[in-house]
């Protein structure tokens, strides 16, 4: 496997893959659904965990699956549409489409933390690491009550399982792209690791109140 670094395709696919991750589905889910800014409550993310601070959890579900399919649409689009450099296509997809959630252009580039659109792009890079990573995601949070502690677990991960699962040697498209996005998705955490190293980072807690409401 070597690297074609300059397909004609390759500032298009990157063009659209970030323009396709800085739709704020998060943004638009809740005030469609009627739960307003969640940039004015809990951390002012536009991800699925501060839409689920809302308390309304049909949201949050829909969020979560948005922001994943974009990211899996992305990187499937850029190898389908691509006839060169599909590898170096899909990599760069897969990088630009979340750093458009991360940092999208209409929100004045303060957008999400990237997991969920992260989770969709290993999927389409290499569905066996997805499913490793979105166990593990869900082993940890499970078992320790902390939603970034599962992301964390997760991307950490996935560097180690793309080459691997996928076949791929190190310094391919793969593998190299899956690292980029480790290390975009634990730079938007620096915060979470500050308070879990700490001890403070909030815990997943799902009550019944009389309200109704959901505590997190």
């Amino acid at each position: 496997m070597t690297w074609n670094w300059m397909p004609p395709s390759l500032p298009v696919v990157a063009l659209g893959a970030y323009l396709m991750g800085s739709i704020p589905f998060g943004l638009l889910i809740s005030r469609m659904g009627g739960a307003g800014d969640i940039r004015k409550i809990g951390s002012g993310n536009i991800g699925a965990t501060n839409v689920l601070r809302t308390g309304r959890k049909g949201l949050a579900a829909a969020t979560l699956l948005l922001d994943g399919l974009k990211g899996f649409l992305a990187v499937l689009l850029a190898r389908t549409l691509c006839e060169t450099g599909t590898m170096e296509s899909m990599g760069l997809a897969a990088v630009m489409v979340v750093i458009g959630h991360c940092f999208p252009v209409w929100l004045g580039f303060r957008g999400g933390k990237g997991v969920a659109t992260g989770l969709g792009v290993i999927w389409a890079l290499c569905w066996p690491v997805g499913l490793a990573c979105c166990l593990i995601w869900l082993a940890v949070a499970k078992f320790s009550h902390i939603s970034s502690a599962g992301a964390l677990a997760a991307f950490i991960a996935a560097p180690l399982l793309m080459p691997p699962l996928s076949e791929q040697p190190l310094h391919s498209p793969l593998p190299i792209a899956t690292l980029l996005l480790t290390l975009l998705i634990v730079a938007r955490h620096a915060g979470n690791i500050a308070r879990l190293i700490s001890g403070h980072e909030s815990r997943i807690r799902i009550d019944a109140p009389p309200q109704g409401k959901m505590k997190i």
